[in-house]
């Protein structure tokens, strides 16, 4: 079986580290398995996305479309055009996409009219916001998916209620959870971590980079004032996305407690999480980390794709609002947080799973 892997953001390839690793298992134990690792270079910054491959212990791309860029339709169909070209000069069995990202979209359109077949890692997860642009990534993806693989029964109940065949549901965890712990103990110290007088739980990460926090100037400055007026004298470390940084330069907001950091590789940021008093974010895939570590989390939007980080793990829903900051910072400061549960299946063997069902499937 030949496989096509598709990264086009630094989250894919977490989630695809796993997989490459349960391939090269599975062809040491002479299965009849390949793949080719393409990257659309949707993202591409040396900390954003190339570190990563040492970090992971994966090999570089096979390909790299260089897909930055643009707007919505012009980077998926940038995307669309090239990978056409990589899989007409290179046919594979199956193309493997993850997550929810414009590549996850855009490559899995172009298989399906080569009449290749398409497996999701992390199908089925909803937000059910149609604003998010990885909503429509995730719908469309898995309205043309052939084997789906989910995280959990929730996302496996989400794709039976949309029609979805129950026989190509496969419900096998989180690839994103198997790199965390197979990473646990390589986590490293980041340089400025002594610098800056960090101790374990006497900082605040935060990560911020949706648009409906960040795009309006007013509102990013509000929640960032918010969150230094309500954080008593705890450290704040900002590893700033490339999105936020631009809009911060025109605030001209500082403080002794506020230290903007450039974007860590991924040892390093998990490191600084693993380590902290809690977290502060608007993105997904960080409150699946926290929820592992066991480590507070606020989430600054009005809904997520991933619930289970809410009603069993660590996570809590903040919303959009400034004026939430308080309230919940005083929860955690009273140590009335929840302690949290980590999800069925969550055990760092998906990926192995995965390429089980895939090596067996007629």
């Amino acid at each position: 079986m030949k496989i096509t892997l598709i990264a086009g953001a630094r989250p894919n390839l977490m989630k695809i580290a796993p997989i490459i690793h349960a391939i090269h298992d599975a062809q040491n134990k002479k299965q009849n398995i390949e793949y080719r690792l393409v990257h659309t270079g949707q993202h591409y910054d040396k900390k954003m996305s190339g570190d990563f491959f040492d970090e992971l212990n994966i090999p570089e791309p096979h390909a790299n479309l260089s897909s930055g860029g643009g707007s919505q339709a012009e980077q998926t169909a940038a995307i669309m055009i090239r990978f056409e070209k990589e899989l007409l000069e290179n046919p594979t069995d199956l193309v493997l996409v993850v997550g929810d990202v414009t590549s996850t979209m855009a490559c899995s359109i172009v298989a399906q009219k080569l009449n290749t077949k398409v497996a999701h890692i992390e199908a089925g997860i909803r937000s059910n916001d149609w604003s998010m642009p990885e909503e429509i990534n995730r719908l469309v993806t898995d309205a043309i998916t052939n084997y789906f693989f989910t995280t959990t029964n929730d996302a496996s109940k989400n794709l039976v209620k949309s029609g979805v065949n129950e026989n190509t549901i496969y419900f096998v965890g989180n690839t994103m959870i198997d790199t965390l712990l197979a990473n646990i103990d390589k986590l490293k110290e980041p340089s400025f971590y002594k610098e800056k007088g960090l101790k374990e739980k006497s900082y605040f990460v935060m990560t911020l980079h949706r648009p409906a926090n960040v795009d309006q100037e007013s509102q990013l400055k509000e929640l960032l004032e918010e969150i230094i007026k309500n954080s008593k004298d705890y450290q704040l470390i900002f590893p700033v996305h490339p999105r936020t940084s631009k809009i911060l330069e025109n605030l001209g907001l500082s403080n002794e407690r506020l230290h903007f950091v450039e974007p860590l590789g991924y040892l390093e940021f998990n490191y600084l999480v693993k380590n902290s008093f809690a977290v502060i974010t608007d993105s997904g895939g960080i409150t699946e980390e926290t929820t592992v570590l066991g480590v507070p989390c606020m989430t600054l939007r009005d809904n997520t794709e991933r619930p289970e980080t809410v009603t069993l793990g660590t996570n809590e829903l903040i919303g959009t609002d400034p004026k939430a900051i308080a309230p919940a910072l005083n929860k955690l400061f009273d140590g009335n947080w929840k302690k949290g549960t980590i999800p069925d299946l969550w055990d760092g063997k998906t990926a192995e799973r995965i390429i089980d069902i895939l090596t067996n499937l007629n």
